[in-house]
């Protein structure tokens, strides 16, 4: 059985990180929450599509 990435899941990449700056999760619960959200995901698309942040 291999393993399939999951399909990025903004909300949940967000939440995630909320949790963080409110203070509610520990710094490893809350790379595991993003790591199962898609943030490698999302980041390589975003890399992949030129994205730039803007000012």
């Amino acid at each position: 059985m291999s393993f399939v990435p999951p399909v990025p899941d903004i909300a949940k990449l967000r939440e995630a990180w909320d949790t963080w700056e409110r203070g509610e999760e520990t710094p490893g619960r809350v790379l595991a929450n993003l790591k199962t959200s898609g943030m490698r995901e999302l980041l390589a698309m975003l890399s992949d599509s030129g994205w730039t942040p803007s000012k």
